[in-house]
């Protein structure tokens, strides 16, 4: 079983046959509440906030496909982002790159330092500007490769190296790069979290998060926290999402291939000032994904259109596959305008200093035929 290959694992680690039934797809267990033996005596599981079976067999997938000790399924990324800072107290300090989701900016700086814990932003793709961001009272980092939404390229071996140097946890947001793509804890990275919403479950219809960690004391501590405050995820994300990951390696290999042909198209484009893609060769992150990323540069990439703000709202608003939308991963294309929408809640001094632009548009290529997508980016260009 420690042979099988990715996509093997993904279909059977987790999805064993029902032995009461034979069925090849396991039930969706339902119940809030389960039978113990004696009172005092407790079976594996007594009440679906502390542990669901069909939680349980996302939790064992991903955790076979991330090369973690365990995982832990929440309803929402953000609620797994939030159990992970709560393992932080009040006087301790988070340094986290400044290229990462709106959603995790926000509870950063407008919850987690409601509890007394500080946050400080820093350029992730450069090291040493990363550690001269670190305080004496840091505790964690937290790390975003590709970034969200510049699509910037994090060395992790090496963050990890100073995260354990300075005796600090570090955390990665693997949504982008999924675990097709990199694996963070086998570079030594702490804990893995996942939007399990956007490529994981893949289909636009389910909401969940997860966390996978490589150290047993570091996952006790945070099912703790999630048993205590109870952001599990519903029975129903978990099958959705468990069904999803059975096609997560197909699925990603043909977004990444359509994702590569429209960043040349885009870069080749004379309406079109900037692309970032982190498999383009002009990427100033291009060496070091090419090591860290197996197979595949991703399919999130961002361009800036030549023009005004008006300019990059039009051609957002003017594609007809790609549609406009937050969220990313699925199988639809998705199209936004970062400063107006994903990354909206990020303070506009914060903006313009990470270089969030307005003019910036993000996409997130789905599995449309690519020469459709391409005509649909050249018609809204011309919008």
């Amino acid at each position: 079983m420690t042979n099988w290959k990715f996509r093997t694992r993904a279909i059977h680690i987790g999805n064993e046959r029902d032995a009461q039934t034979g069925a090849v797809v396991p039930p969706i267990h339902v119940a809030s509440t389960y039978v113990q033996p004696g009172a005092g005596e407790w079976g594996e599981f007594d009440y679906s906030r502390s542990g669901n079976p069909t939680r349980k067999n996302l939790e064992q997938t991903l955790t076979s496909l991330e090369g973690g000790v365990g995982g832990l399924a929440f309803s929402s990324g953000m609620a797994a982002i939030h159990c992970v800072t709560m393992l932080l107290q009040s006087g301790d300090h988070i340094v986290a790159g400044s290229d990462i989701y709106g959603g995790a900016y926000r509870l950063f700086h407008k919850i987690a330092t409601r509890a007394g814990v500080a946050v400080s932003l820093a350029p992730s793709h450069d090291v040493a500007q990363l550690e001269a961001a670190i305080q004496p009272n840091t505790k964690f980092l937290w790390l975003e490769t590709p970034g969200n939404p510049l699509m910037s390229i994090t060395d992790l071996a090496a963050c990890a190296e100073l995260a354990k140097r300075r005796g600090i946890l570090l955390g990665v947001d693997n949504t982008f790069a999924t675990p097709v793509l990199t694996r963070p804890l086998e570079l030594g990275v702490d804990i893995v979290m996942h939007s399990a919403t956007k490529y994981l479950a893949g289909h636009s219809d389910s909401l969940g998060g997860a966390l996978i960690v490589r150290d047993q004391e570091i996952l006790d501590r945070l099912y703790f926290i999630q048993n205590a405050t109870g952001a599990v995820m519903s029975a129903w994300d978990a099958f959705l999402t468990s069904r999803g990951l059975k096609t997560l390696e197909l699925r990603v290999r043909e977004q990444c291939r359509t994702a590569d042909r429209l960043a040349k198209f885009l870069a080749a484009d004379d309406r079109v000032s900037r692309v970032l893609y982190p498999g383009l060769a002009s990427h100033g992150g291009h060496a070091i994904a090419k090591r860290q990323m197996r197979g595949g540069f991703g399919a999130m990439l961002s361009f800036e259109v030549k023009g005004d703000y008006a300019k990059a709202k039009r051609v957002a608003e003017s594609t007809r596959l790609f549609q406009l939308a937050v969220s990313l991963g699925a199988v639809e294309s998705l199209i936004e305008q970062p400063a107006s929408m994903s990354h909206a809640s990020y303070d506009a001094q914060d903006r313009a200093a990470h270089g969030i632009v307005d003019g910036l548009i993000r996409l997130s290529v789905g599995l449309e035929a690519a020469e459709d997508l391409e005509q649909d980016l050249d018609q809204a260009l011309s919008a």
